[in-house]
């Protein structure tokens, strides 16, 4: 049996991990009055695994002994349990489906080469055979970038990279670091950080996801302000393809054509099975500091943080939460077992009140620092005086540490309210500083409408949370309690909060990918000619669709 760990089939993360309200004696009151939903009743009792209607594996049996002779018997599975954990990623889609009890497809095996070589051999192995490859990591996709088409006659392979999980190499002359596409964000973190280095890739997804999939989808993490997107942090890579292999090398710029290192991030799988990358890794920061700022209103706090990208400050976190995204995070807070601390925040919210604040429109936000002592002190400073010409104050490092703590964590919230009949999910978008706003608010009202249409009571927030020269992400989350037809209501909320981001100048998705959740806003996003040469590409490059058929563009 393979060593490579998965998430539970049914949610999120690890088994046992789930969470917890009794200890947040505000949460409670906060979902009824949102959604209107009781998360005191119990929750519904899960399916069982074994109620699951599971097809069977229809895989060949020639091409299932060449699997085996090529990485070794224990290391091909053709069991329901692990063809189920790769069916599908963790969208509230994918959730909703699997916990139905019926997949209609699933990967027909799932096979875990343990290097390049075995990779090489499995996919020429695959494509002779005329069956599909779909590259699997850490299974944290949610734009539905890993399920097979429920149509696909031919056999489905899942090929699993979690065995090749090391740092190869470090040049610490150049600041690069080789690092095998499997290597999920704890490891390879711990593995850098052993001799004093780290990536600074940080996606909510990290404790589960993996180099390779964050290349594939072109992932972007927490830090991305200082430590760039992953596009900005991947300089080489190999890409395992039919009868040989790709390779980038990592050179600090280049002027050699059309960029394949462009073509290769954000293909989901396409063209190719990367095996490893080169990518920029930065010393550990002598002071890494994340500070909590309050601001009277969402339109001062997007104003900060414009004014933040535009200064000589440079912090490796900006994120600032709406009012309503503000509520949901007070009451996520745990019962405070210090007097001090429950005084200290009355005393706080006093002070505004007499400052003239609106208290139902505060914004919660959180500004990380890094580098040496006299750096930090810099920035903090230049963000000061920033904050405090746009009437917000700061909260100190408490917060911040707090945020820290818990940044992981939002999924399984997700998981607890799918349990008690509520669906929640995130899309997240792109803009130019100028369209932020309007952005904002058509998205917000079209959310709305959505839920009007459907007569139930939802909620929708927002945080930007990633800033750059021209403009920043704005990531929002929904929910609302669903009937007897889960999918369909679903899909009618996405869809409104999809089409408003392109309405109002926005990008379709900022760092979750295409997959097939998104794709019928490409042509809009990109242009009909856009698409065009995008599909010419995958059609040359995978003349019998191979790879991952059907992700980024519909079938046409």
């Amino acid at each position: 049996m393979t060593e490579v760990k998965h998430m539970k089939w049914w949610g999120w993360g690890d088994d046992g991990i789930a969470f917890e309200h009794r200890d947040k004696p505000a949460f409670a009151p906060f979902v009824r009055k949102a959604i209107g939903l009781d998360v005191t009743a119990p929750a519904a009792t899960a399916r069982p695994f074994d109620a699951l209607d599971v097809p069977e594996s229809h895989l060949d049996p020639a091409l299932r002994d060449e699997l085996a002779g090529i990485v070794g018997a224990e290391h091909v599975h053709t069991d329901t349990m692990s063809r189920v954990v790769h069916t599908f990623g963790k969208s509230i889609r994918d959730l909703l489906r699997v916990r139905s009890g019926t997949l209609e497809r699933t990967p027909d095996v799932v096979v875990y080469p343990g290097d390049e070589d075995e990779v090489q051999r499995l996919v020429d192995a695959a494509v002779a055979a005329n069956a599909v490859v779909i590259p699997f990591g850490g299974g944290t996709n949610i734009s539905g970038s890993l399920e097979p088409a429920t149509d696909e006659e031919r056999g489905v392979v899942s090929l699993d990279l979690g065995r090749l999980n090391q740092v190869l190499d470090v040049d610490e002359d150049s600041g690069l670091a080789r690092i095998q596409a499997g290597a999920q964000g704890p490891d390879l973190e711990r593995q850098l950080g052993e001799h004093g280095w780290t990536l600074g890739h940080f996606p909510d997804s990290f404790a589960h996801s993996t180099l390779g999939g964050w290349v594939a989808t072109r992932s972007s993490g927490m830090q991305s302000d200082k430590y760039g997107d992953i596009a900005d942090i991947v300089r080489g890579f190999r890409l395992v393809r039919p009868g040989g292999v790709v390779t980038i090398r990592p050179i600090p710029s280049t002027s050699t054509g059309p960029s394949v290192r462009e073509m290769v991030v954000g293909s989901e799988g396409r063209l190719g099975v990367i095996t490893e990358a080169t990518v920029h890794v930065h010393r550990i920061p002598e002071v890494r500091e994340i500070f909590g700022y309050l601001f009277p209103s969402w339109e001062a706090g997007l104003a900060a943080m414009r004014d933040i990208a535009e200064s000589d400050a440079s912090p490796s976190v900006t994120r600032v939460s709406d009012a309503r995204e503000t509520a949901f995070s007070f009451a996520t807070r745990t019962a405070s077992k210090k007097k001090i601390t429950s005084l200290g925040s009355q005393a706080l919210m006093a002070l505004l009140r007499r400052r003239g604040w609106d208290l139902d429109q505060v914004c919660l936000s959180f500004i990380g620092y890094e580098g040496s002592a006299s750096h930090v002190k810099y920035e903090k400073k230049l963000v000061k005086r920033i904050v405090g010409k746009h009437g917000g104050i700061g909260l100190g490092r408490g917060p911040g540490e707090l945020y820290d703590q818990k940044k992981f964590d939002t999924p399984y919230i997700r998981d607890f309210l799918l349990d008690r009949g509520a669906a929640a999910d995130v899309s997240e978008t792109a803009a130019p500083w100028s369209k932020l706003r309007q952005l904002y608010e058509h998205t917000v009202a079209a959310a709305h409408s959505a839920y009007d249409d459907l007569g139930v009571q939802g909620w929708i927030m927002c945080h930007l949370s990633h800033s750059y020269h021209s403009g920043a992400c704005l990531y929002f989350t929904f929910a609302f309690v669903h009937g007897e037809e889960p999918l369909k209501q679903y899909d009618h909320v996405k869809s409104a909060i999809q089409q408003a981001f392109i309405d109002a100048g926005g990008t379709l998705s900022h760092h979750h990918a295409v997959g097939v959740e998104h794709a019928p806003w490409l042509a809009q996003d990109i242009s009909p000619e856009g698409v065009a040469l995008m599909r010419g590409l995958f059609e040359s490059a995978d003349p019998r669709s191979n790879f991952n058929p059907d992700k980024i563009i519909s079938p046409s």
